[in-house]
């Protein structure tokens, strides 16, 4: 039986808090970050520069209070930052080879998102799709005649059985949703299949879309060829979805005549394709199959017909992502995330890979020009994200955006501290200390524990909203990468394999002492949550000390058994060595529910009803067993939320506000 959140929430605390939102900045010096300050926040992303270098078109992210939505706008600029302006509602802009056209994705006729095409220094802009589905990954064809996208195609299946004749005017139950298949999403009133992406085309004038791939696959990643005669792209067959490891494969499709080539061919996963300039290579990522729940992928080069497969950048351990082909050939950019920072690297056809730019920063490259021009994102420990350029030849940044300056300087943030310390199997365990901006030494601090999902994450070096309102409500965060960890390479990241929760545990709990020891923090209130990943590690921590004040365990895996046969995705059966039905015996060695009985923390629980990842089932599940067991809880079902509570501002002020209530409630 489920037990309806009406009773559990502390709704007078909560209106009192909210009252907040309601009164507008006056202008003054704000001195503290408060909760209401997200509303002012802008996000930046997807910078892109005109094939002449003379422009720079990017997205700005906002909070829309009225519609509860993050909505986006494309802004244009001179590339050296200058005229900076609005230039349309929508996301995801590209230029065209020219550069006399922007494509995009806005809202559209007859519903939802629709590709819009506008010609630069021109006013208005032309929708060229009227689609049933979500298009994305928008690309031009290297002649500007067309646009390749990828769509949602729906799929039920269906079984031919002849029924008896309906009656005149007779209102029959609605057919069931027929499933046959491992991949298969939930909603609240049964199983239904997504469907299947595939690659469409569309004029850039508009007009009828045409469908060049078809069939059980699950296509990802549009790359044209120079002379527009192919599209490359990565997929997942369906008959390799149905087993717990998955193998893509590259693929070429010819745009004419539909007919598709393999390129690779690895028990594994290759993906990411990026043809060279000249048409005679293409870089991609990938790895060999193996039964790690870890692998950094590597870069690889082949000839354009698949031949010739080589590993490149052989010398780094670290994931490549976004590949950019120099344009003489000559080797691949890439980004890595690397010890919680990122940064761009070239990788040469021959030889060792070099490290291009440096910063404690998250450095997101998204474009390159012919005069080695490059434009990216970049977010630090203080500043939310802004827009920067830099030649690749000298890579001395220049920053061109700064979307909220006038917000942050009239906000006192608190420091970020850098930590290393020892954990358990002499691990060396990475992490970082955000201070209450009026900190003082002298002085005893709560503490809350932050711990990510995944498990395979990082947490990094870039602004964290959350962490810094923490550190304004008086608290000290901590917030680590624990092993399990990505961005530390594959042996780190596998070293949870067939063992999670397990030693991690140690890594967060000797980061507390780590902390502990710098002689601020009141022991007597420390407070930990985190969710998915790390609402299992929250629920592992409670189940095995009583150190900590109060918890928030958010949308968690808490039973391991009921947890594979209900999730929407099936790569968990690889964390344990059986299937649970031939040997369950890890299943629940893992699990927290079988720790319940040791918790005495007040733990409260936060979980989006339509959650299907780590479905809410696994928080009722745990719920009950507090209850049960006269733990002090509260379960906190969130509406219109899939995998977190967050998605919707409306709801992450929520979130944020019953923490507080939650920890305040039970602070000694």
């Amino acid at each position: 039986m489920r037990t309806t959140a009406k009773k559990l929430l502390p709704v007078v605390p909560l209106m009192i808090l909210m009252v907040s939102f309601c009164l507008p900045l006056n202008g003054q010096q704000a001195g503290k970050l408060k909760l209401e300050h997200f509303i002012d926040m802008v996000s930046v992303s997807s910078p892109k520069i005109s094939p002449d270098g003379r422009e720079i078109i990017y997205a700005r992210g906002w909070v829309d209070m009225v519609n509860d939505t993050r909505p986006s706008d494309l802004y244009i600029m001179n590339a050296d930052g200058s005229r900076n302006r609005f230039l349309s509602r929508g996301s995801s802009p590209v230029w065209s080879p020219d550069g006399s056209r922007i494509a995009y994705i806005s809202s559209g006729e007859p519903r939802g998102s629709q590709i819009f095409v506008k010609y630069t220094g021109l006013e208005g802009s032309t929708q060229i799709t009227r689609l049933e589905e979500s298009p994305s990954n928008i690309t031009w064809s290297p002649d500007g005649k067309s646009i390749a996208f990828s769509m949602l195609v729906p799929y039920q299946e269906s079984i031919p059985i002849k029924m008896p004749a309906r009656p005149e005017g007779a209102k029959w139950t609605e057919a069931p949703t027929i499933i046959n298949s491992l991949v298969y999403r939930r909603d609240r009133v049964g199983f239904i299949e997504d469907g299947y992406t595939h690659i469409f085309l569309v004029s850039a004038e508009g007009g009828a879309i045409r469908q060049l791939t078809h069939g059980n696959w699950n296509h990802s990643g549009i790359e044209w060829t120079p002379d527009g005669k192919e599209i490359l792209f990565s997929s997942l067959r369906r008959e390799d979805a149905e087993y717990a490891y998955r193998e893509s494969e590259i693929y070429a499709v010819n745009v004419e005549t539909t007919i598709i080539r393999q390129l690779t061919n690895r028990k594994g996963i290759d993906r990411s394709p990026v043809v060279s300039p000249d048409g005679k290579r293409v870089a991609y990522v990938g790895h060999d199959w193996t039964d790690d729940t870890y692998i950094e992928s590597r870069l690889y080069i082949m000839d354009i017909d698949g031949s010739n497969p080589k590993e490149i950048a052989a010398n780094l351990d670290r994931s490549p992502s976004g590949l950019i082909w120099a344009r003489d050939n000559s080797g691949v950019y890439f980004s890595a995330d690397y010890n919680g920072t990122r940064n761009l690297w070239f990788a040469p056809l021959r030889g060792d890979c070099r490290q291009v730019t440096n910063g404690n920063h998250m450095l997101s490259v998204n474009d390159i020009n012919n005069n080695g021009m490059a434009v990216a994102t970049l977010t630090d420990f203080h500043n939310p994200g802004d827009i920067v350029s830099f030649n690749i030849t000298k890579p001395v940044i220049n920053i061109l955006t700064s979307v909220n300056k006038n917000l942050l300087d009239r906000i006192t943030l608190g420091k970020v501290e850098e930590i290393w310390y020892k954990s358990t199997d002499n691990f060396d365990v990475h992490g970082w200390v955000v201070k209450p901006p009026d900190f003082e030494p002298s002085k005893k601090y709560p503490l809350i524990l932050v711990i990510h999902g995944g498990p395979h994450a990082m947490y990094n070096v870039g602004f964290n909203f959350t962490w810094q309102h923490h550190a304004a409500e008086g608290y000290v965060v901590l917030y680590t990468n624990p092993r399990g960890s990505s961005g530390y390479g594959s042996a780190f990241g596998n070293a949870i394999k067939n063992a999670y929760p397990d030693k991690d545990y140690d890594d967060l709990m000797n980061g507390v002492d780590e902390v502990i020891k710098k002689g601020f923090i009141d022991e007597r209130n420390m407070f930990v949550y985190g969710g998915s990943g790390g609402g299992v590690l929250t629920s592992w921590i409670v189940g095995h000390t009583d150190r900590f004040a109060a918890a928030s365990v958010n949308y968690p895996v808490i039973n391991w058994l009921s947890f594979v046969g209900t999730t929407d995705g099936v790569s968990w059966y690889r964390n344990f060595k059986e299937y649970p039905w031939v040997d369950p015996s890890e299943h629940l060695k893992r699990s927290p529910l079988m720790y319940v009985g040791n918790v005495k923390t007040p733990t409260m629980l936060m979980c989006g009803e339509d959650d299907l990842r780590t479905p809410i089932s696994q928080t009722e599940e745990y719920y009950q067993a507090l209850k049960v067991l006269q733990v002090p809880t509260m379960m906190i079902r969130f509406k219109n939320e899939f995998h977190g509570t967050g998605s919707k501002p409306s709801n992450y002020f929520r979130t944020q506000l019953y923490l507080y209530y939650w920890f305040e409630k039970y602070r000694r």
